[in-house]
């Protein structure tokens, strides 16, 4: 169990473990859901994007560039389990 001590301000501090254990970095969010009986669960909140966020993604990081035939091939050969 981890002990967390509240501010002034009512401000707390994760210590580096939790935020190791939950997986979170600078600028991640959290969702604490309240509980009844003054409980609580804390968890690192699903990151969402849109689809342009994904299309961009590799946007300049190679080089190569793919045929729609080729992305379908490999794509089939991934999903068969195939190398």
């Amino acid at each position: 169990m981890t002990i967390l001590t509240v501010t002034e301000r009512g401000q707390v501090t994760l210590r580096k473990e939790v935020l190791n254990h939950l997986g979170l970095k600078p600028g991640d969010k959290i969702e604490l859901d309240l509980l009844p009986g003054g409980k609580a669960v804390l968890k690192a909140s699903q990151r969402t994007g849109t689809i342009d966020d994904f299309a961009g993604i590799l946007a300049g990081k190679t080089k190569i560039v793919a045929t729609i035939e080729e992305i379908k091939e490999a794509t089939e050969k991934a999903w068969a389990g195939i190398k």
